[in-house]
């Protein structure tokens, strides 16, 4: 059993449909270039990104530069202080648990007032200092619980 097979290289008997499969052949070549196909992989992350945000400027109950602040203080408290937020407390704009390394309920503290705290500790009865939970360190995973 012979298959068929064409080959479009061969000049076709129609003008028209040779330029029609040249057309063709540039457009596949266009398409298929790997320089498109990369830069559209490249794209991918930041498309996503952009969908990811909008949707949540969309459905948040902040007005959209509050979310957005909100959003960039995620980042960190040099990019919150950065937008305008200073100290953040516990249910406020910009406040993140991640921004809070010692668990007082207030984000980005400034390091004089936060190291102030550390050095003084304050002395608890020898009953409910067993029962109270660890101060969060910085660096320490929060998903991974002793």
């Amino acid at each position: 059993m012979k298959l068929k097979t064409t080959v479009y290289n061969e000049p076709a008997q129609d003008p028209r449909l040779a330029r029609r499969q040249r057309k063709a052949d540039a457009l596949r070549r266009h398409a298929l270039s790997p320089l498109r196909i990369l830069l559209m992989v490249l794209a991918l992350p930041l498309t996503t990104g952009m969908i990811a945000l909008g949707v949540y400027l969309r459905t948040s109950d902040l007005e959209r530069t509050e979310a957005v602040m909100h959003l960039v203080a995620l980042a960190g408290c040099d990019a919150a202080r950065s937008v305008g937020l200073g100290p953040m407390r516990e249910g406020q704009l910009g406040y993140h648990k991640r921004n809070d390394p010692d668990g007082d309920g207030i984000a980005c503290e400034s390091s004089v007032r936060a190291a102030t705290r550390s050095a003084v500790p304050v002395q608890a009865p020898a009953s409910t200092q067993s029962a109270a939970p660890k101060p969060r360190a910085v660096g320490n995973a929060k998903f991974v619980r002793p």
